[in-house]
């Protein structure tokens, strides 16, 4: 007899054959109906139980969430609901729960009594769904830059530079927190720390990225990245993963081209592999929307907003122009906006983004050429001088998702950057050096992946979409 996963047992030719699958009770009712779900898929395998058969100690440890092996032969279901089922001939228990103790009941649970259960949320369908769409975008990100002749490299955890200049960084230090070595001018001696000097846990892999598209061409990063601002929201995250290309010879053009295709290809992944779980999780934002004012539901429903933004093309638009779109729009002269938009120079806001895409283009939308002082040092210098060759793309009901940019890739014009924002020309010897070797123009963008699944499954707060969530004053798992 061979053991197959309940998803393989729901798809496969197997009838009237003799299987074994492995799983997790979802839930047991009348002595004799096993619901029977091992992560592979959405749904459950019922397995029917001739409780006459089997020995009643055995049966009590039946629970929700006991861990069982279950043989028997695949038959047509004689119930409605599935089209299948397992007449059982042996059950064995791997692991028992006690239903006194087992938290996760067959009932309605919060998002947010789920959150305190990190570690067994994942056997609800929420969350196994959730997940196996986190895996299958991971997937689609490989796929996607390895067939297009990208190279992954591993860009440092640990790091010596700041890619953002926002000072919110983890410090990484083996110093001992009760006798810390001072100075002479009383500041800590970094000199005696692992590294011999001060070092944080890293925001991006940018920088280190861009040094490796200057020798391989076409790279691309994915892994995790830290943010120490003290953000409790439902759109942040102290850990989350990051996805990075860096492409050398790249303008701008060409990176808002590289950055739409990708986009779209991994969302037209989800919806080709992950349709079971895409419509339950549709079904389930439908039926959460229903309690709340019509004014706060979604325009469209997940399945179709997804391809509304694999199926549009994305409209470009330049900073400057978008300014005077929303300072002439009825929610800001009605002053609606919570950040009312009076003057070019304003950093954009979410509600600003969701207008432009939702409302007025009503299609995904890419901002370009933004103004310098509201942009990172690194992002390449108009002729105008007052804006630089950066890009956002954004998307319905999330706002920007990928924020990139053309490098600045002259030494002195960077170098001046570098000394207007003190930063240390010291601290980035290395990245300058890129600059006097071989310089050319190149870009890149960052993709926060949570905010990728977060507008995939269509729930509402990020820590849901990663499996162990870390925010301020929230390391548990």
């Amino acid at each position: 007899m061979n053991t197959y996963s309940v998803k393989e047992v729901l798809s496969t030719d197997l009838l009237h054959k003799d299987v074994i699958v492995n799983g997790w009770v979802r839930s047991y009712r009348s002595n004799r109906f096993i619901a029977l779900n091992d992560g592979s898929t959405i749904n459950n395998i019922q397995c029917v139980v001739n409780f006459e058969e089997f020995d009643d100690e055995l049966l009590k440890q039946i629970n929700t969430g006991a861990a069982l092996k279950i043989s028997g032969t695949l038959v047509e279901s004689q119930g409605k609901g599935q089209q299948v089922e397992i007449q059982v001939k042996e059950i064995f228990v791997h692991g028992g729960a006690d239903p006194d103790t087992y938290p996760i009941q067959p009932k309605k649970h919060s998002l947010e009594f789920l959150r305190s259960k990190a570690h067994l949320r994942v056997r609800t369908n929420t969350f196994a769904a959730i997940m196996r769409v986190r895996s299958a975008l991971s997937f689609a990100i490989h796929l996607y830059f390895q067939k297009n002749g990208f190279h992954y490299v591993h860009t440092p955890v640990i790091t010596g530079s700041d890619a953002e200049g926002a000072g919110e960084m983890f410090r990484v230090s083996t110093l001992d927190m009760k006798n810390t070595p001072l100075t002479e001018d009383g500041e800590v001696d970094y000199s005696e720390d692992f590294f011999g000097k001060e070092t944080h846990l890293t925001v991006s892999g940018q920088l280190e990225g861009e040094a490796y598209a200057m020798g391989l061409g076409k790279i691309y990063t994915f892994g995790p990245t830290f943010r120490a601002e003290n953000s409790n929201t439902s759109r942040h995250l102290s850990e989350f993963w990051m996805i990075e290309p860096e492409v050398a010879f790249n303008d701008l053009d060409a990176n808002m081209d590289l950055a739409e295709d990708f986009i779209k290809e991994v969302i037209n992944y989800a919806l080709e592999n992950c349709k079971d779980d895409l419509e339950f999780l549709q079904q389930r934002l439908l039926d959460e929307e229903k309690s709340k004012p019509a004014a706060e539901r979604s325009d469209m429903p997940l399945i179709e907003k997804l391809k509304f933004v694999s199926e549009n093309t994305f409209k470009r638009v330049s900073y400057t122009e978008a300014i005077d779109i929303l300072r002439n729009s009825k929610p800001n002269k009605k002053k609606k906006f919570k950040y009312l938009i009076d003057e070019w120079g304003a950093d954009l806001q979410s509600e600003h983004e969701r207008y432009l895409v939702e409302k007025h283009f009503k299609c995904p939308v890419i901002l370009f050429d933004y103004p310098a002082q509201i942009k990172a040092f690194y992002m390449r210098l108009n002729e105008d001088e007052k804006t630089v060759r950066a890009m956002d793309v954004l998307f319905p009901g999330i706002g920007e998702i990928v924020g990139g940019s053309q490098r600045e890739e002259r030494l002195d014009v960077l170098k001046e950057k570098i000394k207007a924002l003190n930063l240390s020309e010291e601290e980035l010897w290395w990245y300058l050096e890129l600059r006097k070797f071989g310089s050319a123009t190149h870009s890149g963008f960052g993709l926060g992946f949570e905010r990728l699944v977060l507008f995939t499954t269509g729930m509402g707060n990020i820590r849901d979409v990663i499996p162990f969530p870390r925010t301020p004053q929230n390391a548990e798992f």
